[in-house]
């Protein structure tokens, strides 16, 4: 697994060139954002030692196995460490695949694989995971967030865009690495997702795939005007 300090407080961790977990350093220790595909957890543990901390907090950008595929291994090696997700994704990890009535009623994509571990905290738009502010952005998942470090705007977006093969927001099919768009619930509400994290001003967009962009409004949105072109 490589790890990439991308400022001073943040690190990205990928396996297998395209699939990334987060670290984010607190006065505590780190919280961790997402767990990588199963496999993951000893080395997601390691990095966190090599840079000096202890991983205190597991929080869950939305229900993919390829962002709760550790949790369990990782859960096992770490008891006391919290565990979140929101309040809506959280269902999915129990195998509850329903929709809810107000939701749009599109086909659920990508694997929700079951864990066994219950998160111990469920998150909602405006809490805060240390200095990190939880933010709505249903559209890849129904119940998907992203978290903004108040301390510097970075953002950590989730599958709410990729930068993988090419910026863009999730459900926008992009030839060399159509997964997050194969994988992707809503891509109507995912449009609206990336509006608001735009509006955020991001000095950072840190995604689940594709490297890091520093300073990304444009980028940002050039692949918004590019979905509402292709979504309408």
């Amino acid at each position: 697994m490589k790890t990439t300090q991308i400022t001073p407080n943040l690190y990205q961790l990928t396996r297998l060139a395209v699939i990334n977990c987060y670290l984010v350093r607190e006065n505590d220790g780190f919280t961790l954002i997402d767990t990588n595909m199963g496999g993951s957890a000893d080395a997601i543990i390691t990095a966190a030692h090599n840079l000096g901390g202890e991983i205190k907090r597991i929080t869950l950008t939305h229900a993919h196995m390829d962002h709760v595929g550790s949790v369990d291994a990782l859960m096992a090696r770490l008891p006391k460490a919290e565990l979140s997700i929101s309040a809506r994704d959280a269902r999915f990890m129990t195998g509850d695949m329903s929709l809810d009535k107000d939701e749009p009623q599109d086909k659920l994509r990508g694997g929700y694989p079951k864990v066994e571990s219950r998160p111990t905290r469920l998150l909602n738009e405006g809490e805060n995971v240390g200095s990190l502010r939880v933010v709505a952005s249903a559209g890849h998942t129904p119940g998907h967030i992203a978290f903004y470090d108040e301390r510097d705007a970075a953002l950590l977006a989730g599958d709410s865009f990729t930068t993988q093969g090419g910026i863009s927001t999730a459900g926008i099919f992009r030839l060399f690495f159509p997964l997050p768009a194969m994988a992707t619930w809503h891509p109507p509400s995912m449009l609206e997702s990336a509006e608001r994290l735009l509006a955020l001003k991001p000095s950072a967009l840190a995604t689940g795939h594709g490297k890091v962009i520093m300073t990304p409004a444009d980028a940002m949105r050039g692949a918004i005007d590019e979905a509402k072109r292709k979504i309408g």
